[in-house]
């Protein structure tokens, strides 16, 4: 393995940040020092000028204060919400490969990813991403940037490679989102792009999904519902402070797991036969399909009398869309088509009376 080329135009820094509104006034500042060193030197608009425009962005990424001095131009990207970011943003020629994908992207960006390397289908080892020359590994999850997956923070810094992860998936307070609202990710696809170096893109990325979200149908009042993620002993399902609380509260579903701090929990399914929501939103992925949900629904003694399963009440969701990204106003969107195929949306005769 070689190491990492020296890169002039990227300076990743890192150190411990500080909370509390560094991020929007790093950007804020970063844009104000650029204006004027451009005033100095008397830089143009050509394309030397526009490579290093609004740089340095200095970020608060999950505790960590990352800064770039101009736009990453090899990225790695890990998970489907950083792959499917930088694609709906337009930069899918800057990601030299990707790693460890929820499942394929949607159709409007398949030719734009066809040509991305796949490094592995699960999180890939440092010496794996380093082969690729990044300048910034981008990270769906914390856990994505360890010792035994891409690397540390730190030691990728040392190497010249940047990090930056879904702020999103930050696990720590005051970082972790609490709860994860749609307010709050159009905020981070926002710094996102400007870190990405597509600040214009990310903010016609957010006013359109924001549009779309105010125009989306919602449930019938009162329509109570569970995700389900995995697991047949015990469900694992969408608690009350992540994409899916904020998902289900934007169709206007009530999750019967909302009451529980946390993003993700594992429920018994006494609770979830005692709670008997109205309908069941079942994650599909490759390795556990939707599908296979239903049949064991529908063949377990205690689940088949669910009213949801009895109706036959299932929504599904891709797994690509289960955490909060560019998929979660689609996942809205879709969710309301679904509701109302099953007469379950607000004004429907059906669903009207619950």
């Amino acid at each position: 393995m070689s190491p990492a080329p020296s890169r002039p135009s990227l300076r990743p820094s890192l150190r411990r940040a500080v909370p509390a509104g560094l991020a929007v006034l790093a950007l804020a500042l970063a844009g104000c020092g650029q204006s004027d060193a451009d005033a100095d030197t008397g830089a143009s608009s050509g394309s030397a000028g526009s490579e290093t425009e609004g740089y340095p962005v200095t970020v608060d990424n999950c505790g960590i204060e990352v800064t770039l001095d101009s736009a990453p131009e090899r990225v790695v990207a890990i998970k489907s919400t950083s792959v499917e970011l930088m694609l709906a943003l337009g930069l899918g020629d800057n990601v030299v490969a990707h790693a460890f994908p929820d499942g394929p992207v949607p159709d409007e960006w398949a030719d734009a990813a066809a040509g991305i390397t796949l490094l592995s289908e699960k999180a890939p080892s440092q010496e794996v991403v380093l082969e690729q020359e990044p300048d910034l590994v981008l990270a769906g999850w914390e856990s994505n940037l360890a010792a035994d997956t891409a690397g540390e923070r730190d030691d990728l810094a040392d190497l010249g490679v940047a990090t930056y992860v879904s702020p999103a998936a930050c696990q720590e307070a005051p970082y972790a989102p609490d709860p994860m609202t749609f307010g709050l990710l159009f905020d981070q696809l926002e710094e996102a792009g400007a870190v990405l170096g597509a600040p214009e893109a990310a903010a016609e990325l957010v006013a359109d999904q924001r549009a779309e979200l105010e125009g989306a149908g919602r449930a019938a009042d009162g329509t109570t519902a569970l995700w389900w993620s995995s697991g047949t002993d015990t469900p694992f399902v969408g608690g009350g402070t992540g994409a899916p609380q904020m998902v289900m509260e934007a169709v206007g579903l009530d999750n019967v797991a909302g009451d529980v701090d946390q993003a993700w929990t594992s429920l018994g399914w006494e609770s979830v036969i005692e709670a008997d929501p109205d309908v069941l939103v079942l994650v599909d992925a490759d390795w556990n399909q939707a599908a296979t949900k239903i049949d064991f629904l529908e063949s377990n003694a205690a689940t088949k009398e669910l009213t949801a399963v009895k109706e036959k009440r299932y929504l599904t969701v891709p797994m690509p869309a289960a955490e909060a990204g560019v998929r979660s106003v689609p996942a809205v969107l879709d969710l309301a088509d679904q509701l109302g195929a099953l007469g379950l949306l607000a004004g429907d005769g059906e669903g009207d009376d619950g």
